[in-house]
């Protein structure tokens, strides 16, 4: 489990499958693409484009599915699906909201997602948390996304907190990576089962008591 940050200055979450519910929709739009190539889709496949941008995800399946070249052709139509299904909404994950609302009374919140900003904003406002934060970050909006540190570091740089203070919340060895590589603490909940993650604490859910515990702990209680 380990043992989470209590001196933690700034909290910065990763969104999709630890937040908001979309690995649903990413899931139904990979599966189809799969399916129109003769391919099944289960975890192995998963696993490889869970916690990738979209450009990289088109790119780890044409190399999948033996089409080189056929990268950005596979994430245009990757990213159109999901546009298509988060429009029919995605909700908000257990505990997602108790404990954003819990942290952002005592510290600075942020998010830094791997989706572009259009499907970003889609996913926080579809599941009533677009308010719980102080800034967030976009793959698009940086040189180079996650496993790159530059999501974590711009999030913490905006802050005005060290990332040694800073704690991120992820759900993939993607986003473990970046934050990682970034010099931050790295509390994980993942969003596939039996995956041996790279951590500093290690949980089931966002709902667990000793998160909510753990954020009342954090700063002095001033809403920012």
């Amino acid at each position: 489990m380990g043992t989470l940050l209590t001196s933690a200055e700034a909290v910065v979450f990763d969104c999709d499958g630890l937040l908001v519910d979309t690995e649903t929709c990413w899931t139904v739009a990979e599966t189809a693409i799969f399916a129109a190539h003769g391919h099944p889709f289960g975890p192995e496949q998963k696993a490889l484009v869970i916690g990738r941008t979209v450009e990289d995800a088109g790119e780890a399946i044409a190399e999948y599915l033996g089409r080189p070249g056929a990268g950005a052709e596979l994430a245009a139509e990757l990213l159109e699906r999901v546009r298509k299904e988060l429009a029919r909404g995605a909700a908000a994950l257990p505990g997602a909201a108790e404990l954003l609302r819990a942290c952002r009374a005592a510290v600075p919140v942020a998010v830094a997602s791997n989706s572009p900003r259009e499907l970003l904003d889609m996913a926080l406002w579809s599941a009533g948390l677009a308010d719980y934060f102080t800034h967030t970050f976009a793959a698009d909006e940086v040189r180079s996304p996650k496993p790159a540190p530059d999501l974590y570091l711009t999030a913490c740089e905006t802050l005005g907190v060290p990332p040694k203070c800073s704690v991120a919340f992820e759900d993939s060895a993607t986003g473990i990576a970046s934050a990682r590589a970034a010099g931050l603490y790295v509390a994980v909940v993942p969003s596939l089962s039996g995956a041996d993650l790279d951590h500093d604490w290690l949980g089931t859910s966002l709902a667990e008591r000793e998160l909510l515990e753990w954020a009342g702990q954090l700063g002095d209680g001033t809403v920012r």
